[in-house]
């Protein structure tokens, strides 16, 4: 017989979920950008996506520390330690690739050039609100970057995150109880349960991974709209 305590906590993934890992939530997400598109890929888990776009995208890839058209990760000999990503991991780079200040490259960012941004979060709430920079906690180190600029200056912001932390709370949440990085400017939530639009009517479902749409309403605490 099992214990209460032995249960899983409300909310908590288990393994019969069959949930998406990282890479193949990234290989999701880059299917779903439009081709020709300049896209920013922020520092973590979305930089993966980089690695999953067919060589015919079209899709340009801009990261901030001032590059536009980076390629996929850089392996083995392809390494050159003065070639990085923003978050300071190697790349390659494609025909036509460009480089330039930080400075024009924030300008790109905040003059709204941008077709979509990828970005993690801590939360994401129901109307798009989002918190990625700050847990609110005082020893909590922020690190605030250019999330802020590409929250507000992107055309289309998408976010990819594990749907609940390690203890099983949500991240996708009614109201962020997180500092914001920015208001209302999250259109879709990619996650290892499923995909989410979000706004201001709420949240719709897209798909779910290893779930049902009900299960998973039921897990988040909340009804999806039709």
């Amino acid at each position: 017989m099992t214990s209460p305590s032995d249960r899983p906590r409300a909310g908590a993934p288990t393994a019969a979920d069959h949930r998406l890992s990282m890479d193949e939530l990234a290989a999701v997400i880059a299917r779903d950008i439009p081709s020709g598109a300049f896209v920013n890929l922020g520092i973590g888990q979305p930089t993966k996506i980089a690695d999953h776009l067919p060589a015919d995208s079209g899709v340009v890839l801009h990261t901030e520390n001032g590059m536009l058209n980076m390629g996929p990760r850089a392996e083995g000999d392809d390494v050159d330690p003065d070639l990085t990503n923003a978050g300071k991991v190697p790349v390659t780079e494609l025909p036509g690739a460009a480089y330039f200040h930080q400075a024009d490259s924030f300008a790109m960012m905040r003059g709204g050039h941008l077709d979509v941004c990828v970005l993690g979060a801590y939360q994401v709430a129901f109307d798009g609100d989002l918190a990625n920079w700050h847990t609110g906690r005082p020893d909590a180190v922020p690190a605030v970057g250019g999330a802020m600029d590409l929250a507000i200056g992107a055309k289309d912001v998408y976010v990819m995150m594990p749907l609940f932390t390690r203890s099983g709370e949500p991240k996708l949440v009614p109201r962020c109880t997180y500092p914001l990085t920015g208001v209302g400017c999250v259109g879709r939530v990619y996650t290892d349960h499923g995909v989410f639009d979000v706004g201001p009517e709420g949240v719709r479902i897209r798909e779910t991974y290893g779930i049902g749409a009900g299960e998973l309403a039921d897990r988040l605490g909340i009804a999806f709209p039709g």
